[in-house]
């Protein structure tokens, strides 16, 4: 059995630093090896109990989160967990953690939860095994050739279907900067808290050319918009082949997640076949995988991402395996390939 994950956990309440330690320290896997209150006292620890892993709360005195995350990630990275609030201003904070380099996040538990900060445990164990880099950060700086304009890229009838989990805010970011304003519609399930998934599409939006929303069900799928599935409980689907459009549905989750990624690509591989673009990023697990071969098979170009530049090469790795992905790249290459597929050939075709 390997050494338990070593965890410090940071956070000003004392109540909450004992639950998070009680749900770690339930798992042989994991040990917490050290508590902190603020961002001096995480300084210190850091230093001396050399943790694997930091869970660390936004909302903090002396210096918030954020601060505190941005001075580890230049100084001594390591894979640290944000712990947030379920509220609009703590999910724009959270969004802001993962751009910066946190690892992942979960949403602080509420009054009765049966299942306080699930998926807590499997996020710092795959946390713990992950060699956390700045890879992303420089795959952006360093990313190809320019943005394609509206001007001189011309969508054809292709639907783009993405599929991603840990590492995808900055994944996703990365790909969707190279999007034109008139891009093919695209339709994406990331899987992260509802709060989470609002505040990180109107972050998108901001930040790139097409108009980036959280899908709402009958939204019709248009040239130039992107359509986020909302986190909580409802799948996204897309449906009606004469007129496409997002369909969210009540279904038990798919490979533990509510959306699924295999949903999504499932339903896109029957509507849309060849005339679609698949693609697997960061994440663990293996949800999507199975969905992302359905789309090979039907017809559709299917790409990975790459196990260099993935923050956990779980998701693409399983589908690399199946037969799925029919090219893996370097995340900074994926915007650029899938507009090169999904772009109109000449008058009249794809």
């Amino acid at each position: 059995m390997n050494a338990p994950a070593r965890v410090l956990v940071v956070d000003d309440s004392p109540t909450m630093r004992g639950l998070i330690s009680a749900v770690l320290n339930a798992d042989p896997e994991v040990k917490v090896v050290g508590q902190a209150a603020d961002a001096l006292e995480a300084r210190q620890a850091i230093k001396q109990l050399d943790p694997d892993v930091v869970t660390l709360d936004i909302e903090m005195p002396n210096m918030n989160g954020l601060e505190f995350l941005d001075k580890i990630m230049r100084l001594r990275p390591m894979p640290v967990i944000m712990v947030s609030t379920l509220t609009h201003k703590g999910a724009e904070a959270t969004i802001a953690a993962l751009e910066i380099g946190a690892f992942d996040c979960v949403g602080k538990p509420h009054p009765g939860d049966p299942n306080p900060f699930g998926g807590l445990v499997d996020k710092v164990k795959a946390a713990a095994r992950s060699q956390r880099k700045s890879m992303i950060t420089s795959n952006r700086a360093a990313s190809a050739p320019a943005v394609a304009t509206a001007s001189d890229y011309r969508a054809g009838r292709k639907i783009i279907a993405i599929g991603a989990s840990t590492g995808g805010v900055e994944a996703l970011i990365a790909v969707l900067q190279k999007f034109p304003a008139n891009c093919p519609p695209t339709v994406i399930t990331q899987h992260m808290p509802h709060t989470f998934t609002k505040s990180f599409s109107e972050r998108l939006n901001r930040l790139c050319a097409p108009t980036v929303e959280e899908a709402t069900d009958g939204a019709r799928l248009e040239v130039g918009k992107v359509y986020l599935a909302p986190g909580g409980d409802r799948h996204l689907q897309i449906a009606n082949a004469s007129a496409p459009c997002c369909r969210l549905v009540d279904r038990e989750p798919v490979n533990g997640h509510r959306p699924s990624v295999d949903v999504l690509f499932d339903s896109v591989a029957e509507l849309a076949g060849r005339n679609a673009i698949g693609v697997i990023l960061t994440g663990m697990g293996r949800d999507g995988a199975a969905g992302l071969l359905k789309m090979r098979h039907a017809g559709a170009r299917t790409f990975g991402q790459n196990e260099k530049t993935c923050v956990v090469y779980g998701m693409p790795r399983v589908a690399h395996e199946l037969g799925a992905v029919e090219m893996q790249l370097p995340l900074g290459s994926i915007g650029e390939e899938i507009l090169k597929s999904a772009a109109a050939r000449k008058e009249g075709n794809e």
